[in-house]
């Protein structure tokens, strides 16, 4: 056994994503009190949002069934023992893969005319004569004005008579993206898509999915059929003013405290100078492990459960910190709340020009994932003492 299988894979350098199972069904129960009968696609996407794929889709197994972006993702689900129904959202990227479609029972997204003509070619080129006809479910994405992916919506009935034609037992359905419904003045731009996706899908059979996160909490005429939701279940919220629980809280430790005088510097390139006599706390997380090396002086962090400001450029693996103000309270080892439980990931965010979405996925793979028992297990951000007395920062 080596020397790091003997130990906690957080015992060493103070930092740790630490996941709460508790929270991902808090926030799917949310989303099934908004949405009533209508189904629910779980989307595990980019790892899981950066909690990690398999881990996400275990915490969010009670929904009906796990949306992926591509094939790659849905294979290891599959790999990892995932039998409940499974969407790829960004359909396949290449003939071949519409074997592992159907091998895989996954269902799949279909939003162009390449698509089309590979499924096409598959089933009439790459299927054994005497094989059974391959029964597959697609769901047929339509552009009604996020301009991104999707058939023209005057396309739809040549879409489904190509489908029709095909040596398959096809069952379609029916998808569209909404472009603004997380953004404040988004609703005209909402309501327009509405329309289209009313307008093109009222008379044809199938079912409909168009509801994001956004959808989902702002607009229920989008919820139809099946809802797409992907980051309210991480706690995050496409949408102000939501009762949402995060699901990860991305921690560090104090590392070291210094004082410094009035008009000294911090950091590289000196772009932050004290005001006063300053106490900072350097604390053990930086750009290395995720944590945004844009992110302005300001930008809030919690310690002893009260928000501080960074100071100085985020370091590869260090950022620095004002606790002046908690200087009779703080010490060597402390936790460091970067986001999560107590400190929103989208207040950090909005600091940065950026959104929760980027700083959740953007956690880098040196940072442990610990589920919250485990990190209770390992006696996570407390000081300890060596054995000879002194005390030691660590986890």
């Amino acid at each position: 056994m080596s020397i790091t299988e003997t130990v906690s894979p957080a015992m060493f350098r103070p930092v740790c994503a630490v996941i709460h199972p508790a929270a991902f069904a808090r926030n799917l129960k949310r989303v099934k009190e908004k949405v009533g009968n209508a189904r629910i696609w779980a989307v595990v996407k980019a790892d899981g949002y950066g909690h990690g794929l398999a881990r996400a889709a275990r915490f969010l197994s009670e929904a009906d069934g796990l949306g992926v972006a591509c094939l790659d993702e849905a294979l290891r689900l599959r790999e990892a023992g995932f039998h409940q129904p499974l969407v790829v959202l960004e359909g396949v990227f290449s003939l071949r893969e519409w074997a592992l479609v159907w091998q895989h029972r996954l269902q799949c997204v279909v939003h162009s005319h390449d698509q089309l003509l590979w499924l096409e070619h598959w089933l009439n080129h790459h299927m054994d004569a005497d094989q059974a006809r391959p029964e597959l479910t697609v769901w047929l994405k339509f552009d009604t004005g996020m301009h991104r992916l999707g058939f023209e919506p005057d396309e739809a009935s040549h879409v489904v008579a190509s489908l029709q034609r095909l040596p398959a037992e096809i069952d379609w359905h029916w998808m569209s993206h909404l472009a603004c419904a997380d953004e404040a003045d988004g609703q005209a731009v909402t309501e327009q898509q509405c329309a289209v996706f009313e307008g093109l899908t009222e008379s044809m059979s199938g079912q409909r999915s168009l509801a994001n996160s956004a959808g989902v909490q702002s607009y229920p005429q989008t919820h139809y059929d099946w809802v797409r939701p992907g980051i309210m279940l991480y706690g995050a919220s496409a949408r102000s003013g939501t009762d949402l629980v995060p699901a990860m809280t991305l921690m560090a430790a104090v590392t070291r405290l210094r004082w410094i005088a009035p008009g000294e510097a911090v950091g590289y390139g000196q772009r932050w100078r004290a005001q006063r006599p300053t106490l900072l706390a350097v604390v053990s997380i930086g750009y290395g492990d995720g944590y945004p090396r844009h992110a302005p002086s300001g930008t809030p962090v919690l310690i002893q459960g009260r928000k501080v400001p960074l100071v100085g450029r985020v370091s590869m693996d260090l950022i620095t910190v004002d606790v002046t103000d908690l200087s009779s309270q703080v010490s060597v080892g402390d936790p460091v709340i970067l986001w999560g439980q107590g400190l929103d990931v989208d207040e950090v965010a909005d600091y940065c020009g950026t959104i929760g979405y980027e700083l959740l996925c953007g956690v880098t793979p040196r940072v442990p994932r610990l589920e919250a028992d485990q990190a209770e297990k390992a006696h996570v951000w407390h000081n300890r003492s060596d054995d000879d007395g002194h005390t030691s920062t660590g986890v």
